[in-house]
This record gives structure tokens, sequence and C-alpha cells, in this order.
């Protein structure tokens, strides 16, 4: 690991941030919210943030370093910036430095708070409910490993949280914390698992499953209000949805295809009403499924493209109440869609200034 590193590069981030993140004029308007990316470079790792207006368009805001490092390289995840469920706080993974770092959202931008180490090597992926925050780390034997958020912001792990993955080398893609807080999963694309751990009211870890994907390659997943879980198949490309309570797993739908090649991200609407594939493999490409009863999903578009790229889609986010959805692209930009009450999506301009390597993306 390389945690004398990171202590260093703290102090250093503290200047950078003053120097970079210049809060706007006094007359500014304040944006409508935001969407963030991570810089992932392995120079010194960075959010790369831009503003969002009322009509869903993004404008460059700031860059703001984590105070760790980035990987230079892909993480093959999802979920490696997030916005917590309450909106004010974001959380980053720096995967050359082994460590996690926390920004308060304030009205002028991000606010560094902490940085601290991830528990594990190589993390990739972080999610937050409430206080309770959980990291991958895909890298050496693969953990997951807890950390409660102070109100002020300091991260501080919990004493017997670390968990390991099904086996040694899984090719981790993505955590997250069920909306009740009783479940925690795990996608594994390399053994087609999926790791599925019962979680006390502490946070801690009760009991651990492995359970076998629907279809090969499971990668990212989000949940729906209700709790079930939609998780994208990255060949053959499809998507499944399972039932999720307690630690244990149920199938719902299973393996729904797209027509397209590599979904690889997923997102769900607030509402639970349509779920979204970020598709690679060349499809430049979104997938759009309605969400039906009990989970049972069918496409949009008989294609598959409910939206469409001029550069390969990476990850996928929704906004606050999922009006817009946003898509980091292949030639370093950001794509915008307006989502419509139908489920398609109406492209808007695309952002720029991200640099090659950039991981993962985040909005609200």
């Amino acid at each position: 690991m390389k945690h004398a590193r990171l202590a260093a590069l703290v102090p250093s981030a503290l200047l950078a941030v003053a120097a970079v993140a210049t809060a706007p004029p006094a007359d500014a308007a304040a944006p409508d919210g935001a969407v963030y990316v991570l810089s992932n470079q392995a120079a010194g790792n960075a959010v790369v943030a831009y503003d969002r207006a009322a009509d869903g368009t993004l404008s460059y805001d700031a860059t703001y370093p984590t105070g760790g490092l980035g990987s230079g390289t892909g993480l093959g995840s999802q979920n490696s910036i997030v916005v917590d469920d309450s909106g004010r706080h974001v959380y980053a993974v720096n995967a050359g430095s082994d460590s996690v770092t926390a920004f308060d959202v304030t009205a002028s931008g991000l606010a560094w708070t902490a940085t601290v180490p991830s528990g594990g090597d190589q993390p990739v992926s972080v999610s937050a409910r409430g206080s309770l925050v959980y990291v991958l780390n895909a890298g050496s034997d693969g953990n997951v490993s807890a950390f409660r958020a102070a109100p002020g912001g300091a991260l501080a792990p919990i004493a017997g949280s670390t968990r390991p993955l099904s086996a040694s080398v899984t090719g981790a893609a993505q955590v997250q914390i069920s909306p009740d807080g009783k479940s925690l999963v795990v996608t594994e694309k390399a053994t087609s698992l999926l790791d599925v751990y019962r979680l006390l009211g502490n946070g801690l870890v009760a009991s651990q499953d492995a359970v076998a994907s629907e279809g090969s390659t499971p990668f990212g997943f989000d949940f729906t209000p209700a709790g079930d879980l939609a998780v994208s198949e990255a060949g053959p490309s499809a998507t499944s949805t399972y039932d999720v309570h307690h630690g244990r797993i149920a199938t719902l739908d299973a393996s729904v295809g797209n027509n397209q090649a590599a979904a690889c991200w997923v997102v769900v609407t607030d509402d639970g009403t349509f779920a979204y594939t970020g598709n690679g493999g060349g499809s430049q490409s979104i997938s759009g499924y309605r969400v039906g009863a009990h989970a049972q999903l069918s496409l949009l578009d008989a294609d598959g493209r409910t939206g469409t790229a001029a550069a390969g889609v990476s990850d996928i986010a929704l906004s606050a109440g999922s009006e817009f959805l946003y898509a980091r692209l292949g030639d370093g930009t950001v794509g915008a869609y307006r989502v419509g009450e139908d489920g398609s999506l109406s492209a808007l301009p695309v952002a720029g200034g991200l640099p090659a390597g950039a991981q993962g993306i985040a909005a609200r």
C-alpha cells in the first residue's frame, strides 16, 4: 500500500484546493445541481466539477484535488465517485494511493474534509448511506471495508468491518448499500458472482454469501426505491433484476438483452420506473428499460438505443429527481440528456475538459 505517500499529499492538496477551487462572484446565480468526474491522474487525483443549469446543460466549475493519487488507467468499475443520499457530501476513491476522500458540498463548490486509507488495495468503488460508507478494494486479495462519517466530514474506520470477497482475483466492479441499510452487494466480473452481505445496525457484516449471476460478467448495478436490484451484464449485453432483503437474494427477471454490446453501467430513476445501461464495446449507446411490477424489465426501444453519443459511452449518472442523465464519454466529454416522462432521452450539449484516464461520474 502507499499510505506514506498519502500523508505527504494531504497538506499540499489543501493548498491546491485554495488555489484552484476559486469561489464564484458573489452575484453569480447558484447552480441547480452539479456533475462530478474523477480525473484519476497518477500524479494527483482530483474531482472535475461541472455546474448544472435548470435546463440540464453543464458548465465547468473547478477542479478539486482529492489529496490522493489516481491510477492513470481504467478502473473497470461503477461508483468510483458518489454523492451521498443527502446531497451534501461527495466521496471519491484514490486507486493509486489506496485511500478514499470526502468532500462537503458548499454554496461555492466542494470543500475537502478528509482523505483516509481505504482499508485495502486499489479502491475502485464507494457507497454511502446515511453516515455509513463502504469502500470496495479490488486489488490484492480484495475486500470491503466500512467507515463512519462524522457530521464534520471526518471518516473513521469501523473496527472489524473488513471482509473478503469470494476469492483473491475477482475483477470486483461495484459496492452498494441497500436502501434499507440491511444488505451490501458487490459484483465480481471475473467470477460472474454477486457477493451479498447482511449488515447489522452498527454497519458490521453479520453474514456473507456469493451467488451466481444470471448472466456473465455482472458489472454495474443500482437499487430501486423498493430495494430490488438491477444488474448490468457485459456479455452477452443484458440486465437482470433481483430481490435483495436482509442479505438474501432471489432472481426476479433474468438477463433481459438490449441488442447492444457490453452493458457495463446501470442507473435506476428515483421513482423506480426506468433503468438505463451505459453500453461499451463500441455501442456508443444508452439502453432504457421500463421497470414493471416485481421488477420485470421491458426495453423502451426495440434496438436498445434509447440514447446515442458520438463517442463511446462509459459511466452514467442521474441528477437528483432523475430529470437528467449524464454519461462520461470516451473523447473526454460529458454527454447530457433530458429524461422524458416516457423514459426517452433527448440529447443536450456536451461539456468538455476531462483528461485521458478520467473515471466515474456522479450527479446531484
